[in-house]
């Protein structure tokens, strides 16, 4: 039988860091609870990646870009979680905001429209040190959110 290849999933995602934090969320009323990712998600029909970035950051969390966002890298990963059925081959962009400080140390905010069409979704915001040993040696990260954070930590002078 022959194998057919998955069609990827576009995803754009956004790193916004103040000094060496790094903006993460976790989904307190869902199965990844425990897991820690980034404001971002699925590029739309038509829609750059750059773009998509910028929307499923406002919609995520509720602030307003007003940073250049820099792409730092981009890459193609197998995804799997418990909301997908099997595997799913992500094509990722990575993007990167710099602020000089943070408008809000913690907060909630509802993703009101998800991309499946679902329930809003509660997202639980905080900021993460990354120059911090225990916070690095504890950070659990979803899925694919992890691997460009050797590269974000180079862009921030960070020894990892």
């Amino acid at each position: 039988m022959e194998k057919t290849a998955l069609q990827p999933r576009h995803k754009a995602y956004v790193y916004m860091t103040c000094g060496t934090h790094l903006l993460v969320f976790k989904e307190p009323e869902t199965d990844l609870s425990g897991e820690f990712q980034v404001p971002g998600g699925t590029v739309d029909p038509g829609e750059s990646y750059l773009i998509a970035a910028k929307r499923e950051f406002e919609e995520e969390t509720g602030l307003a870009v007003t940073g250049a966002l820099e792409q730092f890298d981009k890459r193609e990963y197998l995804y799997e979680d418990d909301r997908t059925e099997g595997q799913e081959l992500h094509r990722s962009a990575f993007f990167h905001v710099k602020v000089t400080h943070k408008a809000k140390q913690t907060w909630d905010h509802y993703e009101m429209s998800p991309n499946d069409g679902g329930d809003p979704i509660l997202f639980r915001f905080l900021w993460v040190d990354l120059a911090d040993n225990t916070t690095k040696s504890s950070l659990t990260m979803l899925g694919g959110f992890g691997l460009p954070l050797e590269q974000l930590c180079e862009r921030l002078n960070i020894i990892r």
